[in-house]
């Protein structure tokens, strides 16, 4: 299997040296669940695209610290590759950021949420369980740090899980497409790295919360199987 890696942002520098890139977290992860698996990675903010969208299997994108509302030069031609894939049914995982540009490149709505940021582990139903869900766990406990939401899906999603505080947490469109507001690849470490570096931005009561979410089990293996689950029946 070979996936596209479509990079909207990286980890700050001061970071990298002990948390690596965010490329280099997906591949570890997924390759701790599947080690034959071949990735390339296509920076989308300098503009870098498969030459065909079939050039690989499936994609999934990073997060990134800008909004899929932000005027970014880039955003543009990375929602028209969005809606190509989609064109094509190709299969395609949308992580955070990239969660929130599927939503808006087919229709749906993006914006900062009322309730603010969320951050640590984030706690969520399973609304509506599908036969890639192996090994079962519900909830789902998956890292995040975000303060904008989809909020209004696409007309063609199925929301899958919910939580009390990110509503559309992850849905999936057809059998292609499969969007999740959290962060499977993050350890702890580096989301507390992360928190800390904001406590500028997030109130002190919410960065204490959410490091002190951190000593929960996060279900970031279990939701990685669920992914490559999906891109498998995805390419049958």
């Amino acid at each position: 299997m070979k996936i596209g890696i479509l990079q909207c942002d990286d980890v700050l520098e001061k970071f990298q040296p002990e948390f690596g890139t965010y490329p280099s977290m997906l591949i570890n992860l997924f390759h701790s669940v599947q080690s034959d698996i071949d990735f390339v990675v296509f920076d989308v903010r300098d503009n870098q695209y498969p030459s065909h969208h079939s050039d690989c299997d499936a994609y999934i994108t990073t997060g990134s610290r800008h909004g899929v509302n932000d005027k970014l030069p880039w955003l543009p031609a990375f929602l028209e590759f969005i809606k190509t894939l989609h064109q094509h049914k190709h299969p395609c995982i949308g992580i955070c950021y990239g969660h929130q540009a599927v939503a808006k490149a087919l229709g749906g709505e993006v914006s900062i949420s009322d309730k603010g940021w969320g951050v640590g582990l984030s706690v969520n139903t399973v609304v509506s369980p599908q036969p890639w869900m192996q090994p079962t766990s519900n909830p789902l406990r998956i890292i995040v740090t975000h303060k904008e939401q989809v909020i209004q899906l696409p007309e063609e999603a199925e929301l899958i899980c919910s939580s009390s505080f990110c509503h559309n947490y992850m849905f999936q469109v057809g059998s292609h497409f499969l969007c999740v507001q959290g962060h499977p690849e993050f350890s702890k470490s580096y989301s507390k790295a992360l928190m800390n570096h904001r406590r500028d931005q997030i109130p002190v009561q919410v960065v204490n919360d959410g490091i002190q979410s951190l000593e929960y089990q996060a279900d970031d293996i279990t939701l990685a199987k669920w992914i490559l689950n999906f891109i498998n029946l995805a390419i049958i």
